[in-house]
């Protein structure tokens, strides 16, 4: 009979190996979250490209291309919660949280990207609307507000997360607009409902986008500082 002889650590040891190796997982987390965004934000230039394009193909590229971010929200999940079992320090769980909220932010910008090219590949169906309309200008915005955020996450700048809050108002008016458009269309012309609902549904998934960018925002100021301005007058500063 084999004898397996079980050595102990000192208290010291076992300690430092245990920070080694949350500090290796808490990385991790932080690549696997910087890889997420990068996809998410490449779906937003995607499905904006294949909406000005009328580029079938592409939308249906971005359809497919939504599984990944889907499964990188599943990931971010698992290793946080196992990093949470471990009881953190304050700072390092307040980081642990905030990527889980950013994760499923940036998995519901992915979802909106899906519904825009969805519609596109209906509007490849049919001839196009003779109609200008703000969507243009509103998925440049958009775009620029994510990256905005992530960059505000990236670099722990709660006062470059701040400042890009208050631009959401600027898509939510653009949105408003394109919809009175839109409408109006309807009115004026029966034949166009169909392009027109596709287009309404368009405007209002990069309003929704830039919500999720304000949010990551939001969730940057809770990192940084301990405080949580959502739902709050506090957003321009203490």
């Amino acid at each position: 009979m084999t004898t397996k002889l079980q050595v102990a650590l000192p208290d010291g040891l076992a300690n430092a190996w245990l920070m080694q190796q949350f500090d290796h997982h808490l990385a991790e987390l932080k690549e696997m979250l910087l890889t997420m965004a990068s996809h998410a934000e490449s779906s937003v230039h995607k499905s904006v490209e294949a909406l000005g394009k009328r580029d079938y193909e592409l939308a249906q590229q971005v359809q497919t291309e939504d599984s990944v971010i889907d499964r990188f929200e599943v990931d971010v999940d698992d290793l946080a919660i196992k990093l949470l079992a471990q009881a953190p320090a304050a700072p390092e769980l307040r980081l642990i949280t905030v990527a889980m909220k950013v994760s499923q932010n940036l998995e519901r910008v992915g979802d909106e990207t899906t519904t825009i090219a969805r519609r596109v590949q209906e509007l490849c169906r049919e001839a196009p609307l003779k109609l200008t309309l703000s969507i243009p200008q509103m998925a440049k915005l958009a775009a620029l507000m994510l990256k905005a955020a992530l960059d505000a996450f990236v670099n722990q700048d709660p006062v470059a997360a701040r400042a890009l809050i208050p631009k959401d108002k600027e898509i939510d008016s653009l949105n408003k607009q394109n919809h009175q458009q839109l409408a109006a269309q309807m009115i004026g012309d029966p034949e166009s409902v169909t392009r027109c609902l596709s287009l309404m549904v368009i405007s209002k998934s990069l309003e929704r986008i830039a919500d999720h960018a304000k949010n990551v925002a939001e969730e940057v100021v809770y990192l940084c500082e301990a405080r949580d301005i959502r739902h709050s007058a506090l957003q321009d500063g203490p």
